[in-house]
C-alpha cells in the first residue's frame, strides 16, 4: 500500500514537472525567442538565442540554410542552451523556421525575412507636427441651459469619447468650425449624424439643444487637429522618414488620432524641463507654421510611429552618412548611443542598453535603455517628452529609437527596434 502511493507520487511529480517544464519553456521562448528575424541576402547571420533546454531548429525552406560550426549547410541543427549558430538565406522572400523542444515538440515558428541590405540616414532633429484628423473627433459630451433655463444633455449615450462625426445631414465635415456652423443652422430642428466608431460607420440621429442665447448646440466637445513636438527618427534614401517610435493619441480620450493627413514644421527648443521622479520632463519650443516653414508631408498615424514624406528644405538640413540597418538580432545588451537636437545641435549621447525583449509583443517597447551621459544628464536628467524618435546606434548601425520615459526614473525608457518602424 505505502509503495503504492509512492509510485503514484512519483507518477504524480514527474508529470507535474514535465507540464511545467513545457509550459515554463514555451512562456520562455516567446519573451527571449523572436517571431521575426531578417536577414541580409547572401551574408551568413550569426545568432545566439538565450534557450534554457536543448531545441532542434529546422528550416521548412531551402532557401534559408543552418549551420552549427560544422560548415556544413543543413535544414536542421540541435542547438544546446546558448550555442550559437547561423542562417544564410539565398533568396529574398519570408520563410518559415521551427523551434522543437528536444526534437519533438513544436514550441515556436519563427518567421525568417531574407532582405535586401538596407540603409537609412539618423536623423534627431527636432520637428514641429500638425495632424488633421479624419472627421470630427468626439472628446465627450456635456450637459447645455436650454432656452427654457433646464439643464440638458442631448448628446448622452448616443455620442461616445473617441467618436468620428463624417457628416450632418449628408453634409461632409473636416472642421470643428465646419460642424459648429451647420449645427447653428438648424435652429433646434433634427440632425442625422454620420459616425464613425471603431472602423465602423453608423447613423445616429440628434436634437441640437437651443439655449438661452438663441444658438443651437449639440452639448459635443470636439477637435478636428493635433499638434506637438516630436523628433525624426531617420530618413530612408528615398525622402522617407518615420518619426517617434509610437503612436499620436488624443490628450483627452487617449485613444490613436485617426489622420486624414500632417505636416513637419520648423521649430525652435526654448527651454527644458528636466524630468523628476513621478513627474516626467518636457521639451519646450515654439513651432512656426506657414508654407515657408514646412518640412514634410505626414502619411500615417501608427503604433510604431508618425510616417511620412520629408521635402529638400529638410533635406539640407539633415547632415551625416546613412547607416546599415541592425535588426533586432544585432542588438545586444551594452554600450550605444542617441542622437538627439535637444541642445540646439544635434549630437551623439551615451546610453547603456539594459534590456532586449526579441519578442514582438510589446513593439515599442522592445529595449529598455539608461542614460548615461554626464552632458545629456545635466541638460534634461535623462529622458524628456519631445526626445520620443531620437534614433539609438550600436555598433556602428541603426537598431532603433527611443519612445518612452519611465516616469519614476527619467534616466531610464523604452524603445523599439528600428526593422518594427520599418515595415510601414
Amino acid at each position: 500500500m505505502r509503495k503504492s502511493r509512492y509510485r503514484r507520487c512519483l507518477i504524480w511529480t514527474f508529470w507535474v514537472s514535465l507540464l511545467f517544464t513545457i509550459g515554463f519553456s514555451y512562456y520562455y521562448m516567446e519573451r527571449m525567442v523572436p517571431d521575426r528575424i531578417s536577414i541580409v541576402l547572401d551574408q551568413e547571420e550569426i545568432l545566439q538565442f538565450p534557450l534554457p533546454l536543448q531545441v532542434t531548429l529546422q528550416s521548412e525552406s531551402e532557401e534559408v540554410s543552418l549551420g552549427n560550426g560544422s560548415n556544413i549547410p543543413s535544414g536542421q541543427i540541435t542547438v544546446t542552451r546558448n550555442q550559437a549558430f547561423s542562417l544564410y538565406g539565398r533568396e529574398e522572400g519570408s520563410y518559415q523556421l521551427g523551434l522543437d523542444l528536444f526534437g519533438l515538440l513544436r514550441l515556436k515558428e519563427i518567421q525568417v525575412n531574407v532582405v535586401d541590405r538596407q540603409y537609412a540616414v539618423p536623423c534627431g532633429a527636432p520637428v514641429g507636427i500638425y495632424l488633421k484628423s479624419d472627421g470630427v473627433m468626439v472628446i465627450g459630451t456635456g450637459e447645455l441651459i436650454g432656452a427654457d433655463g433646464l439643464p440638458v444633455e442631448p448628446a448622452a449615450g448616443i455620442l461616445q469619447s473617441g467618436d468620428y462625426i463624417e457628416s450632418i445631414n449628408g453634409v461632409s465635415l473636416e472642421t470643428k468650425e465646419e460642424l459648429a456652423e451647420e449645427v447653428s443652422n438648424l435652429n433646434g430642428r433634427e440632425a442625422s449624424l454620420i459616425i464613425r466608431r471603431n472602423n465602423q460607420e453608423m447613423e445616429v440621429s440628434l436634437h441640437p439643444t437651443v439655449t438661452q442665447d438663441g444658438g443651437s448646440k449639440l452639448g459635443v466637445w470636439v477637435r478636428s487637429d493635433t499638434q506637438g513636438i516630436g523628433t525624426v527618427t531617420y530618413l530612408d534614401l528615398n525622402g522617407g522618414f518615420g518619426a517617434l517610435g509610437h503612436g499620436i493619441s488624443d490628450s483627452d480620450t487617449g485613444t490613436m488620432v485617426e489622420i486624414e493627413n500632417g505636416e513637419l514644421y520648423d521649430t525652435e527648443i526654448i527651454g527644458v524641463e528636466k524630468g523628476s521622479i513621478g513627474n516626467p520632463g518636457v521639451m519646450s519650443g515654439v513651432i512656426y507654421y506657414g508654407p515657408g516653414s514646412l518640412l514634410g508631408k505626414v502619411t500615417a498615424n501608427t503604433d510604431e510611429g508618425i510616417f511620412g514624406t520629408v521635402n529638400s528644405r529638410f533635406m539640407k538640413q539633415i547632415s551625416g552618412e546613412p547607416l546599415e540597418i541592425g535588426y533586432r538580432q544585432d542588438v545586444t545588451r551594452g554600450p550605444a548611443y542617441i542622437r538627439s537636437g535637444v541642445s540646439g545641435e544635434l549630437k551623439d549621447y551615451e546610453i547603456e542598453i539594459l534590456k532586449v525583449d526579441y519578442s514582438t509583443s510589446h513593439t515599442n517597447k522592445s529595449l529598455v535603455i539608461q542614460v548615461t551621459d554626464p552632458e545629456l544628464l545635466s541638460l534634461t536628467g535623462g529622458i524628456v517628452q519631445g526626445m520620443s524618435g531620437s534614433p539609438i546606434i550600436q555598433n556602428g548601425k541603426l537598431i532603433g529609437a527611443v519612445t518612452h520615459v519611465f516616469v519614476q526614473d527619467s534616466t531610464k525608457g523604452y524603445g523599439i527596434f528600428i526593422e518594427n518602424m520599418l515595415r510601414h
